[in-house]
């Protein structure tokens, strides 16, 4: 008796402490929302992409997403969607470079061809680049839209309150190897672009 109550409280000590995760937030794609909740989720490959927080340095806080602009509001030359994950070691990121967001607002839109640059040097378009890690050949791939490979959504664009949602879905391809395509699909975001910097994103 004293045997297996010995072997019962080990076991209990032992499941306990490898199964709590209490402190580890479960990945998933967020809701499909228009309301400003500052989400962006897709899978990439069928890999789950979500913003992730780093631990940052002297440079500043590692911001798992951000809403650039560039221009005078509500005009701009240009807006991008960033999204880093710091947290999984992986290294994975999107970005969604888009033109004419303001004049053009809600509707679809084809995405057209990336040159896999960001900000200032990307294509004056709406275009998609993303980097993942090859975990067979331990480097990473960049992989960019290419012309007319899928549709972004604008479901919500409200300048007011400084809120665009949307959903999308394309396809991919190496850089550095034209016949090699991956997919990006279920995407979703819902961005308030005033209150995203003060969003954590754990």
């Amino acid at each position: 008796m004293r045997v297996t109550l010995l072997v019962f409280c080990i076991y209990s000590i032992l499941f306990n402490s490898c199964s709590n995760t209490d402190d580890e937030p479960e990945l998933r794609l967020p809701p499909i929302t228009q309301t400003g909740a500052n989400t962006f989720g897709c899978l990439i490959d069928g890999q789950l992409l979500i913003p992730r927080d780093g631990s940052g340095s002297t440079l500043g806080p590692d911001s798992g997403m951000s809403f650039i602009s560039l221009g005078e509001f509500p005009n701009y030359l240009y807006n991008e969607i960033s999204v880093r994950d710091f947290k999984s070691g992986n290294g994975e990121l999107l970005d969604i470079h888009f033109v004419d967001l303001h004049q053009n607002g809600e509707g679809i839109y084809n995405v057209k061809e990336s040159n896999c640059q960001d900000n200032v040097d990307a294509n004056p378009s709406l275009n998609i680049r993303s980097r993942i890690w090859d975990e067979n050949e331990q480097i990473f791939r960049w992989y960019c839209s290419i012309e007319d490979s899928g549709t972004l959504t604008i479901t919500r664009y409200d300048s007011e309150n400084r809120i665009v949602s949307g959903t999308f879905n394309c396809i991919v391809q190496n850089r550095d190897d034209p016949n090699d395509f991956i997919e990006i699909t279920q995407g979703r975001f819902d961005i308030k672009w005033d209150t995203l910097a003060d969003t954590s994103f754990p």
